[in-house]
């Protein structure tokens, strides 16, 4: 994920603070000297790292240490506060429309920030709010624009509506406009076009939208991998046609993350939501003290938790039966199966320790420390079990085992290995 390398060189910096009494000038001038290069670093604006360090400068000299925290965690306290500060405090929602009436979405980005597959991401988090939303292809100068919205828009089981690529963008939007209204649709979304570079053209064709349609949100999808490019997308978006949020994709690369921190003292617009991944169901809602705790190395479990309610398709009947058997005992292979669906419906158990309270740290280690392989062998020893077997381990003798490892294409050492780790 983004951060990795600054939560790194925050947590290095803070270190040196730790066994101190109290906050010097020096001991926090020192700190805050490395933390101002970690933040350039990772491409933050360079206005907005010279405000931040001075804010937390003058917060943290002379500060008596609270009771119970230790001078490193008393600045990790201060920089966390003016951090999600920076990011805009409060979690910005949807702004919808009064009533019964249509609400309108326009997403509007350059190529290649993956624009088209966040309109239908939306409309999966519309449709989990209750909403029934309609996508409408305005982009008609992209070879196969319209099919992927179409085919994305399968994908969540939401409605496209088309005209071709024959039809102006604002006719299309005009068109799908009154064909929500008239088939009970309350939300719509406008999948318009994007360029290489921000044009006149580009530009003219949103204006002219927002004229004829009264838009509730005017949502730019911008590349977090771009650093400092996607700041100043959003500075010239926001000027030309006035935007109301912010969504930052691809924030599960090895980016430096510094848009995030950098979008709403530039450019004053919310982040809103945040891509961490090609699924559609990747697609988080933006949380600025979630966000801060996770750049500090302090993890990220209410997003977690969040997630695994989206993720996780098992009923409270079902979850209350399995934890009554684990308590017994009763733990069998058919528990063990489900137990690595709802894990990989999470992300995986790499993604899990990221959003854990000091697995940050050296992030990128715990990829090697979680061997996707291994599971994915365990997963072919369970499925080469009979029903039996799988319902009731202690069935499994030498014979059934040289059979479920042949069945697996592994090892028999493997196959006992993997018995004696699971009893």
């Amino acid at each position: 994920m983004a951060f990795e390398s600054l939560t790194e060189k925050l947590q290095n910096a803070f270190k040196k603070l730790s066994g101190k009494g109290k906050l010097s000038e020096d001991d926090v001038r020192s700190a805050m000297k490395e933390v101002r290069m970690a933040l350039l670093e990772a491409d933050v604006n360079f206005k907005v790292v010279k405000q931040f360090v001075k804010s937390v400068e003058e917060k943290a000299v002379g500060e008596e240490v609270m009771k119970g925290l230790n001078p490193a965690q008393m600045v990790v306290k201060i920089v966390n506060e003016e951090m999600t500060s920076l990011m805009g405090s409060d979690t910005t929602e949807l702004t919808l429309a009064p009533g019964k009436a249509v609400t309108v979405i326009m997403m509007c980005g350059l190529q290649g920030a993956g624009k088209t597959t966040t309109t239908a991401k939306i409309a999966g988090k519309l449709k989990q709010k209750g909403k029934k939303p309609l996508l409408a292809a305005c982009d008609v100068y992209r070879p196969a624009a319209v099919e992927q919205l179409k085919i994305n828009g399968e994908k969540t089981d939401t409605e496209v509506f088309s005209m071709g690529t024959d039809v102006s963008p604002v006719e299309i939007a005009k068109k799908a406009y009154e064909y929500a209204e008239s088939k009970g649709f309350n939300a719509l979304i406008l999948d318009t076009a994007g360029r290489l570079h921000v044009d006149e053209a580009m530009m003219d064709e949103l204006k002219q939208i927002k004229e004829t349609l009264t838009v509730h949100n005017t949502l730019l999808v911008v590349d977090a991998m771009t650093g400092q490019d996607a700041v100043n997308v959003a500075k010239e978006f926001d000027d030309k046609v006035g935007i109301t949020g912010v969504i930052l994709s691809k924030m599960d690369g090895d980016t430096r993350g510094g848009a995030a921190l950098s979008v709403r003292s530039v450019t004053g617009k919310p982040i809103l939501y945040v891509g961490m991944g090609e699924k559609l169901s990747d697609l988080e809602q933006f949380y600025p003290d979630r966000m801060a705790g996770r750049i500090l190395g302090m993890g990220d479990v209410l997003t977690l938790i969040d997630k695994a309610k989206e993720s996780i398709d098992i009923d409270e009947e079902t979850g209350r039966e399995m934890a009554g058997r684990m308590k017994k005992g009763k733990f069998d292979f058919n528990d063990y199966l489900e137990t690595m669906k709802q894990m990989r419906n999470l992300g995986g158990l790499g993604a899990i320790l990221k959003m854990l309270p000091g697995m940050g740290i050296n992030a990128g280690d715990l990829d090697g420390m979680v061997d996707e392989k291994m599971l994915k062998q365990t997963e072919a020893i369970v499925l080469s079990m009979t029903p039996a077997e799988r319902a009731n381990p202690k069935l499994l003798n030498p014979k059934r085992k040289n059979r479920i490892a042949k069945g697996a294409g592994l090892d028999i050492s493997v196959v006992n290995r993997f018995v004696k780790q699971f009893e």
